[in-house]
């Protein structure tokens, strides 16, 4: 556990030292604040003092950043010729990977704990039901962990960024769109075993405020296996 702790401080401080993470911060306080405060179904258009609408919109917004915070993870590694030195030393495979995850978790923790003012603010404008709220930022981190595993294990796979990027979303519109697309035309057990699959019905679970065990378990399965694969890929590289 010290050795992937000891990876995803030098990966976070990777983020803060290059423009990646300032770019992804603005990206997401830019889109979701424009769609939450003054675009479309907007809180004063709506006159209700929730935050229904920046979860909509912050959903849709780390579908798109989070391949572009993963692309380089392992992708460059491979690329540079770090990944081999990194592996030759008393570290596995997995904490390399547990190392890199930690770091893109961090900093999608950070970029959510920048728009508490939108909390605050809703706050001041009218009664405002916590319980909702607070699950749907539980929601967001819990999807964004598990697509950051997704994109993990999509920089495994390659040592090309942009194919890296390409792979990562490609696995995630499965799970976000592409799974409620095949149950909408599927019945029987074929139909709920894709509606199951899909993270829309857990992460809208969620942010109605209701806090069940299936949506949690779901999300963290989904993580745990995209790192249990990119710790596979890594090992079979370094053999």
């Amino acid at each position: 556990m010290r050795a992937a702790c000891l990876i995803a401080r030098k990966e976070l401080a990777s983020f803060f030292d290059s423009p990646m993470a300032y770019l992804v911060i603005v990206a997401f306080l830019g889109t979701c604040g424009f769609f939450t405060w003054w675009f479309g179904t907007d809180i004063f258009m709506r006159g209700i003092a929730d935050l229904g609408t920046f979860f909509n919109v912050a959903n849709w917004s780390l579908f798109i950043l989070i391949p572009a915070i993963t692309m380089r993870t392992l992708a460059e590694e491979r690329k540079t010729g770090t990944l081999d030195l990194l592996l030759t030393r008393a570290v596995s495979p997995q904490q390399v990977v547990n190392g890199k995850f930690l770091a893109c978790l961090a900093l999608i923790f950070l970029t959510l704990l920048c728009t508490l003012p939108y909390y605050i603010t809703v706050a001041a404008l009218g009664p405002v039901d916590h319980g909702p709220v607070l699950c749907g930022y539980a929601g967001l981190l819990l999807m964004g962990a598990a697509y950051l595993a997704l994109g993990i294990f999509a920089s495994s796979l390659t040592s090309n960024q942009i194919t890296a990027f390409v792979l990562a979303l490609l696995l995630m519109a499965f799970f976000h769109f592409g799974t409620s697309v095949v149950a909408a035309n599927t019945t029987g057990a074929m139909g709920q075993l894709f509606r199951y699959l899909s993270t829309g019905p857990h992460f809208e679970s969620l942010g109605r405020g209701v806090v069940d065990s299936r949506d949690v378990v779901y999300f963290l399965s989904l993580c745990a296996a995209g790192l249990l694969l990119a710790g596979r890929q890594l090992a079979e590289h370094r053999s």
